[in-house]
């Protein structure tokens, strides 16, 4: 056949000329584009490049580079692993789907159609199959390298020598070995149903499958292909269900008993736990029936097994179990779930390390009737803390900060140090870098001049100045006192959330005073060096600082700091710890060391209730300060141990981790996938032995539980009659819980003080007091961590927390002279409400500070002290102790009835005397001028005049009580003040 017919004919017409191509790029410009193109490749390249190298150099600077080579290759090994796996699953189903092509297709309206879509593909068959199994193999792989962490639990698991109450099985079947095998039924569940999609696909295209075609729907070799695929499918069904036999035993539910239920109930153990197992064998013979039709070739039987799995699921995983539940449990509810219930209490107590807690039976009032004996019990009972570290940090801040460039956290810490060979309570501080003070901010300032903050400053927790200021121990910069030589220099700390450079040219400011700025440059080996230009490339293109790369300020010797606070250090690390949310800084042979509390957790301890860490970790302190982060805030989990104690030197840098329990599973085990991270318990010096402590968060988890879990009766458990909760902070309105309180005390069955976290606990829904909780928190003692609960009686009303704040600011004197506090433009600040067992009763003290006048700092100004219905209200703890029982102190009302408005007593009391005495009001006027007086001296700094005005305020007070008793008949006649109440609102 001629081509001639197919060409356009020659319409002549003289030469045709040159040719115009249209559309198509000179060559510079194909070469310029090219370039363009090679370049940005070269740029995402070397940015992934750069994410790689600045982690490694980070690792390999902290010398813990295995935690670096160990996650990573285990990364990389599952991503290749199971992304190979699903990448041939898938091609090779589609390979033999196309394999098994029927050689002719019925020329129907539908084949003519998809003929099209044959034809365009025929010539990328190849590269488009490469191209879906490498996508589906990327996507697999990605996923799978995000258990890395499940990967080496599984394969380093060691036992926990405990077996489950069920099945009889080690814990670490559950904790390890159950999540691991849950992964990879995942992965095959994807891959069985990909792999079927994908070889429905190719049949169909090819003509295996037909849809509208007259004749068989499917060829026998897709039949049989597509059978196989579904009898995997169906096999994996049968396995899934008896895996969920044992995931019964770690099952989460709703049960009235509690919030959060794990394990079996009768109707799990009754019902759910015969149905998954008939439900498994039923699977078995779907699959096997599927697997048939490879000789069969029909789909009848397959598809009848298929309906009867489905319905058995509704029938007996889902319809049996609840006539179960409604005809056999609900009857009779406490007798059938009483056996679980304790399976759940004693699982749940060893799970969260409650099982050794101590319940003790309290009073809550006074046994002894000599008050002068009670008096002298105080000072053995507790060392009673007036400086709250949560108030008074506006007042280290202004007495101690000294350039603005310096700041302290929001929140101060409580720890120990010695003192004339005695141990005493001391509220402690870093004078850290302030960014925000910087005078003038620009990127060298930013970054090389200002870099490290400087000095420690604590104060005694026990007593205040004269002037209610804290009597510091350590002050001044440099911060000199009773803590010695030490090096002061802060480059890593809480408040240190930015990159520096130093070592370099560029010198430091080390500290100021009174000659002017001090220089500094650098000494440790802290840091990744910046002399090799690759490493200045890669951190310009990881931190987005072009400067990095061409700065006259970096050269020799400089080295860029970054991860600098203890929490970002402890969690590169150690990824697979839980941090908890208050590092605390103590000194130490010499150093500044943070001290960081490390947890090990599970989610798979069998039958123990699951809590999350956000919430149980969260106060009224986490609501209040952004620094003071709650612990992994979504995380569920139902076992915990404060496994590490970790070390971050505010020098250096250098992390230390230490294994703190020696019995945790849950530590050897990744102990035994990252080896030689975690140094032995023995090399702990004495010296942060001592200021080691019980944390805090785990302590707020293990309270949490322990509102229902201090029961150890089943019936008293479902019943809800033991039911606690931690009450809400009377001293502030965030509407959180209270935060639980670090303070030296002894507790009715200790010999001595011992440094201790204290909370208390309120009924469900009521503001009595049910009981008081105290954990030993001083490792140097040979009970540390022992938890003590006194349980308050039922028949007696003792007042709580709400309450006994509530009859603070209701007591008339008290009210009045806060009210003359809040005078002017002066605010008054609730401290800590501390609560002290002491013979028999509770005594309760509570620090005011008043910041007010030019004064932004809050200054200790009274104390509150009540104890057995007497309250006072002085300047010093040593006073308001001595009027209470010294048997001057003022009467507390009994509680109001439930269902009445806390703090009023209406209906109770005699109605008020419409006037006072008149040398009453005269006091209050006299007291008045002077509290003004006082406020102006303060505007003034006139200290010495502001002493006189507190000692005319304080004596006009005393002269205003002396009328009022005097008056009516020594009544309290005149309406009860509210704090905040305007002047003149009660005369």
């Amino acid at each position: 056949m001629p081509t001639l017919a197919f060409q356009m004919p020659d319409r002549g017409g003289g030469p045709t000329g040159p040719r115009i191509r249209v559309g198509r790029p000179s060559r510079r410009v194909r070469t310029l584009l090219m370039t363009l193109g090679v370049l940005a490749v070269l740029g995402m390249v070397f940015t992934m490049f750069a994410g790689f190298w600045t982690d490694w150099l980070w690792y390999r600077s902290v010398d813990y580079s295995s935690v670096f080579t160990t996650t990573l290759s285990t990364k990389i090994g599952l991503f290749v692993v199971f992304g190979l796996l699903m990448a041939v699953s898938v091609g090779f189903n589609i390979w033999l789907a196309h394999r098994l092509r029927p050689p002719l297709s019925a020329m129907s309206m539908e084949q003519q159609n998809l003929d099209r879509y044959r034809m365009g593909i025929a010539p990328y068959k190849k590269w488009l199959l490469l191209g879906i199994t490498a996508l589906v193999g990327l996507i697999a792989g990605a996923s799978a390298s995000s258990q890395w962490r499940t990967w080496l639990m599984w394969v380093n698991g060691v036992s926990f020598g405990q077996k489950d109450p069920q099945f009889n099985l080690d814990v670490s079947f559950y904790a390890f070995d159950l999540p691991w095998y849950r992964f990879l039924l995942g992965f095959g569940f994807a891959a069985a149903i990909l792999g079927l999609i994908a070889a429905a696909l190719t049949h169909y295209l090819y003509g295996g499958l037909r849809i509208t075609s007259p004749g068989a729907r499917a060829t026998a070799a897709a039949t049989g292909h597509l059978s196989v695929l579904l009898g995997i499918f169906v096999a994996l069904k049968a396995i899934a269900y008896w895996l969920d036999r044992y995931g019964l035993a770690v099952k989460s539910s709703d049960f009235k008993a509690t919030d959060s239920w794990t394990g079996l109930r009768y109707v799990d153990a009754n019902a759910y736990l015969p149905a998954k197992t008939i439900l498994f064998c039923i699977a078995v013979i779907c699959a096997l029936l599927f697997f048939a039709t490879l000789w069969r070739r029909t789909w009848q039987l397959p598809v009848i097994g298929f309906g009867l799995m489905v319905l058995s699921a509704i029938l007996i995983g889902g319809l049996y179990p609840a006539i179960v539940q409604k005809f056999q449990v609900q009857p009779n509810e406490q007798a059938k779930e009483a056996p679980y219930v304790e399976k759940n209490l004693a699982a749940t107590r060893e799970a969260y390390g409650i099982d050794d807690s101590q319940v003790t039976e309290y009073p809550g009032v006074a046994e002894t009737k000599d008050q002068a004996k009670l008096r002298d019990d105080v000072a053995s009972a507790a060392s009673i803390r007036i400086m709250d570290p949560n108030i008074v940090s506006p007042t280290f801040q202004q007495l101690q900060q000294i350039r603005n460039y310096y700041a302290f956290p929001t929140n101060l810490d409580v720890d120990r140090y010695a003192k004339d060979g005695k141990e005493q309570d001391t509220v402690i501080g870093l004078r850290e870098l302030n960014y925000a003070g910087i005078p003038k901010r620009n990127w060298i300032n930013d970054h090389f001049r200002y870099t490290h903050g400087y000095g420690v400053v604590a104060a005694e927790g026990t007593s205040a100045d004269a002037g209610g200021r804290p009597a510091f121990t350590e002050s001044d910069l440099p911060s000199k006192g009773d803590l010695g030589t030490y090096e002061q220099r802060v480059y890593y700390g809480e408040r240190t959330t930015t990159y520096s450079i130093v070592g370099g040219p560029q010198k430091e400011i080390d500290y100021s005073d009174d000659s002017g700025e001090k220089t500094y440059s650098y000494k440790g080996d802290s840091g990744v060096n910046l002399d090799n230009p690759m490493n200045r490339a890669a951190y310009a293109v990881a931190f987005g600082e072009p400067q990095i790369l061409y700065s006259g300020a970096i050269g020799e010797g400089s080295r860029i700091l970054y991860n600098r606070t203890p929490k970002e250090r402890v969690e590169a690390i150690a990824p697979w710890l839980t941090i908890d949310g208050d590092a605390y800084p103590a000194v130490i042979d010499g150093r500044i060391q943070w001290i960081v509390d490390a947890y090990t957790t599970t989610n798979g301890y069998p039958y123990a209730s699951r809590t999350t860490l956000g919430d149980t970790t969260a106060d009224s302190l986490t609501a209040t300060n952004d620094q003071r982060a709650v612990v992994a805030q979504q995380n569920q989990v139902n076992y915990i141990r404060n496994s590490v104690k970790a070390t971050v030197d505010a020098y250096s840098g250098e992390v230390k981790l230490y294994q703190w329990d020696t019995q945790d599973p849950v530590l050897k085990t990744w102990m035994k996938a990252f080896p030689d991270t975690v140094e032995p318990r023995s090399e702990i010096s004495r010296d942060l032995m001592d200021h080691l402590r019980y944390p805090q968060d785990l302590f707020k988890v293990q309270r949490e539980l322990l509102t229902r879990y201090h029961v150890k009766d089943a019936n008293t458990f479902l019943s809800g009659s033991e039911v606690w909760q931690v009450p809400d902070d009377p001293t502030n309105k965030t509407g959180e819980t209270v935060p639980p309180y670090y303070l030296s005390m002894r507790m009715p069955d200790q010999d001595q003080q011992v440094f201790s976290l204290t909370t208390t606990f309120t009924p469900n829904g009521r503001d009595n007091l049910s009981a008081f909780m105290a954990v030993n928190a001083d490792p140097g003692t040979g009970d540390y961590g022992k938890i003590r609960i006194l349980k308050l009686p039922t028949s007696t009303t003792v007042s709580g927390p709400k309450q006994v704040q509530s009859q603070f600011n209701s007591q008339q004197d008290i009210a009045e002279t806060i009210r003359l506090l809040r005078g002017g433009d002066s605010e008054v600040e609730y401290g800590n409400l501390l609560t002290v067992p002491l013979d028999g009763g509770l005594l309760y003290v509570e620090p005011v500070y008043v910041r007010g006048g030019g004064l932004k700092y809050p200054l200790l100004r009274k104390v509150l002290v009540t104890y057995g219905g007497q309250t006072a209200f002085e300047d010093t703890l040593e006073q308001a102790l001595d009027k209470v029982f010294g048997g001057e102190g003022t009467p507390v009302e009994p509680p109001a009835d439930e269902g009445q408005d806390e703090g009023t007593d209406e209906g109770t009391t005699p109605p008020p005397s419409t006037q006072q005495p008149s040398t009453v009001q005269e006091a209050l006027n006299d007291a008045q001028k002077a509290f003004e007086a006082g406020q102006e001296a303060l505007k003034n700094n006139d200290w010495e005049a502001y002493g006189r005005a507190q000692e005319d305020l304080e004596d006009a007070l005393r002269k205003a009580e002396e009328a009022q008793s005097g008056g009516a008949g020594g009544a309290r006649s005149s309406p009860r003040a509210t704090p905040g109440a305007s002047p003149g609102s009660n005369s």
